[in-house]
């Protein structure tokens, strides 16, 4: 699938517990160490920075309106301005990362290897069911780049060890695209569920590696309440209003996003067994935009298109299908996407992404600009 606080001491402590980010460690919590010289990212859409336009050029993602927010134009990021990873990154006190694909750009701060429409489970998995997935670089592919970008900057395990003592590499989010595709093909619940655990061991295993490669400290980010995204509110739409919850999201989607990041939330913890001298970080993106929502008049978002694309054609939810904004059968951008949380059904604006950083900067420690 081509596929972003209030300033009172209350709002504060609300988010913070609603966003937790836990490393356990001779019982206490622990932060990232600054300074970080180089920052990785493998991901989908959420984090692409420019990857997939190198592969498609006519992905929508090169068209206006994408980019108008920032930079003024499309650079390939799925969204009207900025990504969580360019937050992170600015926080760092780094440039933006220039996505792996780019062969002109400079790579000494790092590297993004996510591709839009990327799965944690290879293309076959999905065929052999029925499903049709993107012909995008899956999870196992940007750990193919990843190896390869190594072997460019470093020849020995000692080495390339010494390398990323200083890095900070993102995992995720990766499940998105893994329910997504199945989701608007029509499948059940029961079964999307059913290979969840295999999108979880195979995050697992990706995180495994980079830890092996010489990465000392990991975030992997947890999925989204997919059942509040506009794609997905109009893919299962129901007449039952018992089918949707308090804020008008779809309880069986959020139910199976929930199911995925209490299970990896597990198995993260083994994996800190496994590694007790890396630092390992669980992102809770779910409750992190559920705060989001609940918290939308005080931050100044429209609270009549919570659930609405900004970028879309008319209806409930503004939705594109899979025509998204900028191509050309598609629809036109809102006059202001920063009064929006959805930017094109699939994917969040940059003050949507904005509000989340904020949070996972805070609680992370990331600010190494102080």
């Amino acid at each position: 699938m081509w596929l972003q606080y209030r300033a009172n001491l209350c709002l504060f402590f609300l988010v913070l517990i609603s966003f937790s980010i836990f490393v356990v460690a001779a019982g206490a919590p622990l932060q990232i160490r600054c300074p970080i010289q180089s920052l990785y990212q493998l991901g989908d859409s959420i984090s692409d920075t420019g990857n997939v336009v190198r592969l498609f050029p006519i992905a929508p993602s090169s068209r206006r309106p994408y980019g108008e927010t920032f930079p003024g134009y499309p650079t390939g990021r799925w969204s009207d301005g900025r990504l969580i990873i360019d937050y992170i990154a600015l926080a760092l006190g780094l440039p933006l990362l220039n996505p792996y694909l780019d062969k002109n750009a400079s790579f000494n701060n790092g590297v993004n290897f996510a591709a839009a429409g990327s799965t944690a489970l290879k293309s076959s998995f999905f065929l052999a069911k029925g499903i049709l997935p993107q012909p995008v670089p899956s999870l196992g592919v940007q750990l193919k780049w990843f190896r390869k970008y190594l072997k460019s900057i470093c020849s020995t395990p000692t080495e390339c060890a010494n390398k990323l003592s200083r890095s900070l590499v993102f995992v995720g989010e990766f499940g998105y695209n893994d329910i997504g595709f199945a989701i608007s093909q029509r499948r059940s619940i029961q079964e999307i569920q059913n290979y969840i655990p295999l999108v979880t061991q195979a995050v697992i295993n990706a995180t495994r590696e980079v830890i092996k490669a010489g990465a000392s400290q990991v975030i992997v980010p947890g999925n989204f309440p997919l059942g509040c995204f506009p794609y997905y509110l109009f893919y299962g739409a129901s007449d039952d209003p018992t089918s949707y919850d308090d804020l008008g999201c779809l309880k069986s989607v959020n139910k199976l996003t929930t199911f995925e990041n209490t299970g990896l939330q597990g198995a993260l913890e083994s994996l800190r067994k496994e590694f007790p001298n890396a630092i390992i970080l669980y992102a809770d993106y779910y409750n992190a935009f559920q705060s989001l929502l609940r918290e939308a008049p005080t931050l100044g978002f429209d609270t009549t298109n919570l659930l609405k694309a900004c970028c879309g054609i008319e209806g409930q939810y503004n939705p594109l299908d899979l025509g998204f904004c900028g191509n050309l059968l598609g629809g036109r951008a809102c006059p202001n996407p920063n009064v929006y949380i959805h930017w094109d059904g699939i994917h969040l604006t940059q003050e949507a992404y904005r509000r989340m950083s904020q949070t996972l900067i805070s609680n992370l420690g990331l600010n190494c600009t102080q």
